[in-house]
C-alpha cells in the first residue's frame, strides 16, 4: 500500500507540540501526517481522554485545548487517509 502524502498547512508547521505518554515523546503538530496508523491512533485516544476529563480542564487549559486541537486534527487525518484506500 502506497502512502499518500499532503502538504503541511503553514499554520500547522509552527513549533506546536503535544507530550504523548503513550508515544513516549513530544510529538509535533506536522507529524501527525506522517504517524504511522497505529500511533495515531493512539495519539487519538490519549487526547480524547484528555478532552473528557472536564476537572482537568480547569487544572490545565493549554494542555485540553492542545489536546482538542490535536484530536481534531488527527480525526481530519485518519478520515483523508481511510478515504484513500
Amino acid at each position: 500500500m502506497q502512502k499518500k502524502t499532503y502538504d503541511i498547512p503553514p499554520q500547522e508547521s509552527k513549533e506546536k507540540w503535544f507530550r504523548s505518554h503513550l508515544l513516549g515523546r513530544e510529538v509535533e503538530l506536522c507529524e501527525l501526517y506522517s504517524l504511522h496508523p497505529n500511533d495515531l491512533d493512539l495519539l487519538m485516544a490519549e487526547t480524547a481522554e484528555i478532552r473528557s476529563d472536564i476537572d482537568g480542564k480547569e487544572k490545565n487549559i493549554g494542555k485540553y485545548r492542545t489536546a482538542g486541537y490535536f484530536l481534531e486534527l488527527a480525526r481530519i487525518i485518519e478520515k483523508r487517509q481511510l478515504s484513500d484506500i
